[in-house]
């Protein structure tokens, strides 16, 4: 049986009875009053600091937001007043300086505890400090996930954080992929926790009502994949809060009949990667064959509303990023190529989490799923 946080065998951990447990069902009713802002890091993107700053103010006008962007100022502020922007305040944008960056081939662990005034450091610090609501950035995967980890802190019950991404399928509703990065190699027990926390995502923030949890895997049968699946099914099943369906196979992705996906974050990566790569080339095919003569011009004419509308849902940049789930604060990290269009969601993206309580509903999901299996398992003995 793995180890849950308050179960017996789990180490530090702290049993969790009702009264804990109905205190966690209650803590949005405690929790701070939202900011309205949003932490900006506009040292991250391969562009930087041109998206952060047109995203942001953008977002700032559209979504009544304040963003903070955090950075060096000599090469943010230059940008800001080329924009119009007078001094902090001054179109819902303020500025914070971060001397120093992390870059994307940067080492992970020696370059996050180096760097100290680097800017996820000084960003995340906004966040924990309850200046803002949440924190974007779109620079170094790793940096930003270990920076957010060791800051913010992990929800209890949570070992490691997942990266979650939207992935559009044939229905009208997008399918929760996670763990797309932030952990390359898993334990049985992780892949549980990430489908508790895309569970509890899914309901929370997408509105999905009894979500459905497949396990990525190479067929449908228990007996297929490797020992990392081969393990973690059946303590998915166990799960009796989640509605598991069992395995599923990498052409269910796009089908919709699930609405979430769990996996380790290698082969979340590249299924995410893959499906861009795909939508690039078959938008792209589609493209080249409706301008090959007059007839198809004139009929891509007629349909093209129904085309836009079709990029639109593929378009990675609609949903800004992947929030990292399982820090205690809201973190959206996106594409290292995002454009202003894609932090501008990404800020969106942030507002609506807040604003849904998002976050509690996910520790109430893994403290009452951790709680309930306690009891089976003292009620076993």
């Amino acid at each position: 049986m793995w180890p849950l946080q308050g179960s017996p065998g789990s180490a530090g951990g702290t049993n969790l009875n009702r009264q804990e447990l109905s205190s966690v069902r209650n803590q949005s009713k405690n929790e701070a009053r939202l900011t309205g802002k949003v932490v900006l890091d506009a040292m991250g993107s391969d562009h930087a600091p041109h998206p952060e700053i047109d995203g942001a103010l953008a977002a700032a006008r559209d979504f009544g937001v304040t963003v903070i962007l955090v950075g060096q100022p000599e090469k943010v502020e230059p940008e800001l007043r080329r924009c119009g922007w007078r001094g902090d305040g001054d179109r819902g944008i303020e500025l914070v300086e971060a001397a120093e960056v992390i870059g994307m081939g940067e080492p992970v662990a020696s370059s996050v505890r180096r760097k100290k005034k680097s800017s996820l450091r000084v960003g995340t610090r906004l966040v924990k400090e309850g200046k803002a609501d949440g924190f974007i950035s779109a620079g170094n995967t790793g940096a930003a996930m270990a920076t957010a980890k060791m800051v913010l802190g992990m929800l209890p019950g949570v070992d490691r954080p997942a990266l979650a991404a939207l992935i559009p399928t044939k229905s009208t509703k997008p399918t929760l992929l996670l763990d797309v990065g932030a952990n390359s190699e898993c334990k049985p027990h992780h892949l549980v926790q990430f489908a508790i926390m895309g569970d509890a995502y899914s309901r929370a923030v997408l509105g999905t009502i009894g979500p459905v949890v497949g396990l990525m895997s190479i067929g449908e049968e228990e007996a297929k994949g490797n020992d990392l699946t081969k393990e973690a099914f059946p303590l998915l099943r166990e799960m009796s809060s989640l509605n598991f369906m069992g395995n599923v196979e990498g052409r269910d992705v796009f089908s919709g009949a699930v609405d979430v996906i769990v996996t380790d974050g290698f082969t979340g990566n590249v299924m995410l990667k893959l499906s861009e790569g795909l939508t690039d080339a078959m938008l792209s095919m589609i493209k080249r064959e409706l301008t090959a003569s007059a007839v198809t011009k004139a009929g891509a004419m007629l349909a093209k509303p129904a085309f836009r509308n079709i990029k639109k849902r593929l378009d990675y940049s609609e949903h800004g990023g992947a929030p990292l789930l399982g820090v205690r604060q809201i973190v959206i990290i996106g594409h290292g190529s995002s454009n202003s269009r894609a932090i501008r969601n990404a800020i969106r993206n942030v507002k609506e989490f807040s604003e849904s309580r998002a976050g509690a509903a996910i520790e109430a999901g893994i403290a009452e799923t951790n709680a309930r299996h306690t009891l089976v398992e003292a009620q076993a003995v």
